[in-house]
């Protein structure tokens, strides 16, 4: 997993957990780095962060308006230009709202995308809970 830190990078985990033996925060790296940048990306509202208006995606304004496809869509290009933008690790993004659950409260939102270094495929589904808004982490 070495080499993966070194061209895809390491940072706290998200969210941050200290661990028990060591009283350190826990770090990820590599694909799983990036995993957790999307997740974070995805639960920032924009403007949210004082220093930095621009990060994060605001798709809770399209919940509202489902199961309308205008909203659907409104949020797939919401998501893919966040992530497009703050995300450079990863290329070919492409997000799918599957509304399957959604008389459960639940949107799954599919993301795939190629991660740029390595050119490996990966698919992650976000949970978005209607009721609750966000999803909890794992």
């Amino acid at each position: 997993m070495a080499d993966a830190a070194m061209f895809l990078g390491k940072g706290f985990s998200f969210p941050p957990k200290v661990d028990a033996t060591t009283g350190r925060f826990v770090m990820s790296e590599g694909e799983e780095d990036i995993k957790e940048a999307i997740y974070l990306i995805l639960k920032t509202r924009l403007k949210e962060r004082p220093m930095c208006p621009d990060f994060g995606c605001n798709i809770e304004n399209y919940v509202f308006d489902m199961p309308d496809r205008r909203a659907e869509r409104g949020m797939e290009d919401a998501i893919t230009t966040a992530l497009a933008g703050w995300e450079p690790r990863i290329d070919n993004i492409q997000v799918t709202i599957n509304k399957e659950r959604i008389s459960d409260g639940i949107i799954l939102i599919e993301i795939g995308y190629t991660v740029r270094k390595n050119n490996n495929a990966v698919n992650l589904v976000f949970p978005y809970y209607l009721e609750e808004g966000f999803s909890t982490w794992r």
